[in-house]
């Protein structure tokens, strides 16, 4: 301070607290008129890159800077009119839920709080709210809350370190000391050929390599097939290999379908695996009153990954990972270098708070869990409940809505996702003939894109048993009834261009 009392320095990325405040009411308020022309925007706007890039003003980093008011006023516009909105009614895209309000509040005010969740010491409010989360979390999908688990970036990252949890604890050598070469069988893991590409991921990453991942078939539902994989495991174990894990799919990618959790339990117990779980999407059903046996097998894992920006409503990034005991994660991860003594998350009493440093890959670690516990606050068990409900009825509902139109096809429905495609009429008659299905596959592919330009409707695809199909994953609440039903006209308005377009003469008629 001078002499005077003012500082004795200001820096030109300061604020006053009445610069920030008019600058952030105005943010807030060009916000919430961006949540509510949601409804009446683009769902995507289906630009190429090469606009969009010369659409940006700041070319060069600039020499001189400028009021942050400015820049906030300049730049929300932009973003509001340049992106995708995964927030909108017609956004049934990826896995990518419409975000809570009240988890973007939340990220400002972890962002001013500026916690670092890497040791208790340097974030007790948050470290305590992070735990709290990760307990109720493993209680809404029935895991139950005395485990071990935190909070990471997103799906990959959870089932990632699920993997190397297991791999410590099923190694029958110090695989942290001497590595993978430190025994003499190789290390198997298993999982259906629907599991997400993570598995890929985590394979190469960790050294056993991707030839290490035995890929089990899956039934006509795409559920994992439990006779097969007791059938390769022991296969595996008689030519001198070393099984570690099993991985089951809570809601997978293509359809949402749900693997035989509790059979797969099974298979663990007898022939001594790891039990996964990869409930990215789908483990929030299980907090249904009426969940599926199979989806109810969550509680029998050893652990499970779920993304509450998949399917809880919060912001991207927030994912967890949930381990039956905690000790496997700082079996897994926990170093304790020296300059990291210090009080070690004792919060001055006897009972030990989390260094979630020793918990995972990170040591720097963002505030994730605010706006996870403030939209399970907000919203409560049962107004969760609600939600997820009418999400998988506003599928059901565009499932039946595909079956009762002359141009679309519908294929599957489970938990929130429904498929389709786009059939010409004077085609129905002969589907399952060769050159048919190979120019549906075509057609369909070519109108995904189309559908997206258009910025009416976001929908991705699925390849179902060779049929390229269009998906759609409802986990927005936002999306009523009148935006589902809107679906099937959208897509065969645009077909039917594509179709004059494309069919080949041999199949006109």
């Amino acid at each position: 301070m001078t002499t005077d009392g003012r500082p004795d320095r200001r820096s030109p990325i300061d604020m006053t607290a009445e610069e920030f405040r008019e600058a952030g009411h105005r943010l807030v308020d060009a916000i919430a008129e961006f949540y509510a022309s949601l409804p009446n925007r683009r769902v995507s706007p289906g630009e190429p890159a090469r606009a969009l890039r010369e659409s940006l003003r700041a070319r060069e980093l600039p020499d001189e800077g400028r009021a942050a008011a400015e820049l906030l006023a300049e730049t929300a516009p932009w973003l509001f009119e340049h992106s995708l909105h995964n927030g909108h009614p017609r956004f049934f895209g990826y896995i990518t839920s419409s975000a809570a309000p009240v988890g973007a509040l939340a990220d400002l005010l972890a962002a001013a709080v500026n916690a670092n969740v890497g040791l208790w010491d340097l974030s007790p409010a948050a470290s305590e709210i992070e735990a709290q989360t990760v307990r109720w979390l493993a209680e809404l999908v029935g895991f139950g809350g005395d485990c071990g688990g935190l909070m990471v970036s997103g799906g990959n990252m959870a089932n990632f370190l699920a993997f190397v949890a297991a791999r410590r604890a099923k190694t029958p050598w110090n695989v942290r000391e001497a590595g993978l070469g430190g025994g003499q069988r190789r290390l198997l893991a298993y999982g259906s050929r629907e599991t997400h590409t993570w598995i890929q991921k985590a394979a190469d990453v960790t050294g056993l390599g991707t030839d290490a991942i035995r890929w089990i078939p899956t039934d006509a539902a795409q559920r994992l097939d439990v006779a097969a994989l007791r059938e390769q495991v022991e296969r595996d174990r008689a030519a001198g290999f070393l099984p570690f894990i099993v991985v089951g799919t809570a809601g997978n990618v293509s359809t949402g379908a749900v693997d035989p959790l509790p059979a797969i339990r099974s298979v663990a117990s007898e022939q001594g695996l790891w039990f996964h779980v990869d409930g990215a999407y789908g483990a929030p059903a299980a907090a249904l009153p009426d969940a599926p046996e199979d989806l109810r097998g969550i509680a029998l894992a050893d652990s499970v990954a779920l993304d509450p920006h998949k399917w809880l409503y919060a912001p991207i990034e927030a994912a967890c990972v949930l381990v039956r005991d905690r000790k496997h994660l700082l079996d897994a991860f926990s170093y304790r270098p020296p300059y990291y003594h210090l009080a070690h998350g004792t919060g001055g009493d006897d009972e030990p708070g989390n260094d979630y440093y020793e918990l995972g890959l990170q040591n720097t670690r963002g505030f994730r869990a605010l706006k996870v516990w403030l939209g399970l606050r907000q919203i409560g068990r049962e107004g969760l409940r609600r939600s997820i409900a009418k999400d998988i009825e506003l599928a059901e509902s565009l499932f039946r809505h595909a079956e009762r139109h002359d141009e679309l096809e519908a294929c599957t429905r489970s938990l929130s996702i429904a498929t389709f495609r786009y059939v010409p009429a004077a085609l129905r008659r002969r589907l399952g003939e060769l050159p048919v299905e190979v120019y549906l596959n075509d057609l369909n592919e070519a109108l995904l894109p189309r559908l997206k330009a258009s910025g009416e409707l976001y929908v991705s695809n699925a390849v179902l048993g060779g049929r390229y199909v269009l998906r759609a994953c409802i986990v927005n609440f936002r999306t009523s009834a009148a935006d589902v039903a809107s679906v099937p006209d959208i897509v065969a308005r645009h077909g039917r261009v594509l179709d004059r377009d494309m069919r080949p003469p041999e199949l006109a008629g």
